[in-house]
């Protein structure tokens, strides 16, 4: 491997083995101990020295000859002091690369409201158990327009358009959520919506449920809107009106352990998919690879759920 270091008008190849050698001799204080150290022989070090110092333009050891130890020269000094640094670069870099390779490094997650709640965190804790030093970056991505752009992977509950590949984790079910006794327990119709006040999120994730409700002559009267999960679901424990939700905010917001709530299989049921977006590259990361397994380990999981959640109810 071949440094190049720069100097202010000299621009001088090093080879990185050559310095490694020198350090061994400063080390040791002789040309043969150095050699037994490296597994060399001793007329390899001393060419290998001589390589060296034809790359710096001079001398880097005074040689007394004999058993007595060598001394640095003063271009040595310099040599020995900047090449410890690179030798500690090389080897900074050479475990980088095998993190990398083992699947470390860095990975840009881009998410949203459900997916951080529930898939995420336990994306991140399986991550961080096979990668400890593995650096995760998390970005919110916009309602209106996501993109994948530079991130490494994107959670939507739409297909995202660009040069990306993309897949379906989960077919996340609606449910109705509504205040423990205002319905008989057991699956509800959509047609039990019409008229009725709801608490819904923004209008293109309301539009999910509200197409399907009005197939069936179902017209719900949005008394409030919120973008949080947590507001909308007070709203209902207040009383303002019923929510229908997917599953991923359900099981996120830990309503199967509210009292106060009760949650009812829709029938029909409404459906949104939730996406997984990575760009159309080959050059994709080991970690990346990696998060695409675990994240549908974790959809498989999360959809055995919710079937039995609908079962159970």
């Amino acid at each position: 491997m071949m440094i190049a270091i720069g100097y202010i008008q000299v621009m001088v190849e090093v080879e990185l083995r050559h310095l490694g050698t020198m350090v061994a001799i400063v080390e040791e204080g002789t040309f043969g101990r150095a050699a037994v150290r490296l597994g060399y022989t001793q007329s390899t070090i001393s060419q290998q020295i001589a390589a060296l110092e034809r790359s710096v333009g001079g001398a880097v050891f005074d040689r007394p000859g004999g058993p007595r130890p060598v001394r640095l020269t003063p271009l040595g000094v310099v040599v020995l002091e900047q090449g410890r640094k690179l030798l500690a670069k090389a080897d900074a870099l050479s475990d980088a690369i095998g993190r990398f390779k083992a699947g470390g490094g860095r990975i840009d997650i881009g998410t949203f409201q459900s997916v951080s709640h529930v898939i995420l965190p336990a994306l991140i804790r399986r991550l961080r158990d096979e990668q400890p030093d593995c650096d995760i970056r998390l970005s919110d991505m916009p309602a209106d327009d996501p993109q994948v752009g530079n991130l490494d992977l994107v959670f939507f509950d739409r297909p995202i358009d660009g040069d990306v590949v993309q897949t379906r984790l989960i077919d996340d079910v609606y449910f109705l959520v509504a205040r423990a006794g205002d319905l008989p327990a057991g699956p509800a119709s959509l047609k039990v919506l019409d008229g009725r006040p709801m608490v819904g999120c923004h209008e293109s994730c309301d539009q999910l449920w509200m197409g399907p409700a009005a197939d069936v002559d179902a017209r719900p009267e949005i008394a409030f809107r919120s973008p949080g999960n947590a507001t909308i679901l007070s709203m209902v424990r207040a009383g303002l009106g019923w929510a229908v939700l997917p599953w991923l905010a359900v099981y996120g917001s830990e309503v199967p352990l509210d009292e106060r709530l009760a949650i009812h299989p829709l029938q029909p049921a409404p459906t949104r998919g939730i996406y997984l977006h990575w760009p159309n590259t080959e050059s994709q990361s080991p970690l990346a690879a990696r998060a695409i397994e675990i994240a549908t380990e974790i959809a498989a999981e999360i959809t055995a759920a919710s079937a039995a959640a609908g079962a159970a109810r």
